[in-house]
């Protein structure tokens, strides 16, 4: 994930995602580079558009959290049935059978 990181942040920077820039960046943060996965990712980005990528990525997520919201919106409120007073003293001896039997 560090090497993404490391790509996404030279392309922010505007220079050019190469081999030699990833390993500068993930060197200045502390991490011991791997050439061969500095290989893959430059090679993977290669002809990568990546604001376009960026973009995609990002869109799905803010389509997906509009309808959460809409849903939330139109839940109706459901009511609790009331309890009556013979269920409340049932509720009652059944709490004092629980505690008579915690203290024999």
């Amino acid at each position: 994930m560090e090497y993404i990181y490391a790509a996404l942040l030279i392309h922010k920077a505007g220079k050019p995602v190469d081999e030699a820039t990833v390993k500068k960046v993930l060197e200045a943060a502390g991490i011991t580079p791997d050439e061969a996965r500095i290989k893959a990712l430059v090679a993977s980005l290669e002809g990568v558009n990546i604001e376009e990528a960026i973009e995609k990525a990002a869109a799905p997520v803010a389509v997906a959290a509009a309808p959460a919201q809409g849903g939330a919106e139109e839940k109706k409120e459901e009511k609790k049935p009331e309890k009556s007073e013979a269920d409340e003293k049932k509720d009652e001896a059944a709490a004092a059978a629980g505690l008579s039997a915690l203290f024999g």
